[in-house]
């Protein structure tokens, strides 16, 4: 016997991360207080608008939404990517974004528990990309 995911559970389960991911950063900069510098307001730019989306898109029951998770994550995804870049070096430091009063791309204050926000933030991206294509998919009988 297989077990398939329904539209609506993956799409649940894309919103549930993109609110947690939302409220992961809330945190860090609001409680922890490290400030975000520039690709990661990029990001979020991306990231604030899916839980609402997402949730209105549960709430109507619109099966279609997921593919507005997917826009959203891939626009996200590629901030990310470059983000993950600077802070490991792979891109030149005077490609670099953030300037010298601000916080920077790739110090160590932009670590939680040893592993880059970016990576996280590329993690969030990818996981919901992925949830909303599956949310997308037509149960096959």
């Amino acid at each position: 016997m297989t077990t398939r995911v329904t539209g609506e559970a993956a799409l649940t389960a894309a919103w549930v991360v993109t609110v947690v991911a939302s409220l992961s950063v809330l945190f860090i900069g609001e409680v922890l207080g490290r400030m975000p510098c520039l690709l990661c307001w990029y990001q979020r730019a991306f990231m604030f608008p899916l839980p609402i989306v997402l949730g209105l898109g549960l709430w109507w029951q619109d099966a279609r939404v997921g593919r507005y998770g997917v826009a959203l994550s891939l626009g996200g995804g590629m901030v990310a990517l470059w983000h993950i870049g600077l802070y490991a070096g792979i891109i030149p430091e005077p490609v670099q974004p953030c300037t010298a009063t601000g916080p920077s791309c790739t110090d160590d204050n932009q670590a939680i528990l040893g592993v880059p926000i970016p990576l996280l933030s590329l993690l969030a991206f990818i996981l919901t990309a992925s949830l909303s294509i599956l949310s997308l998919k037509e149960p096959r009988s």
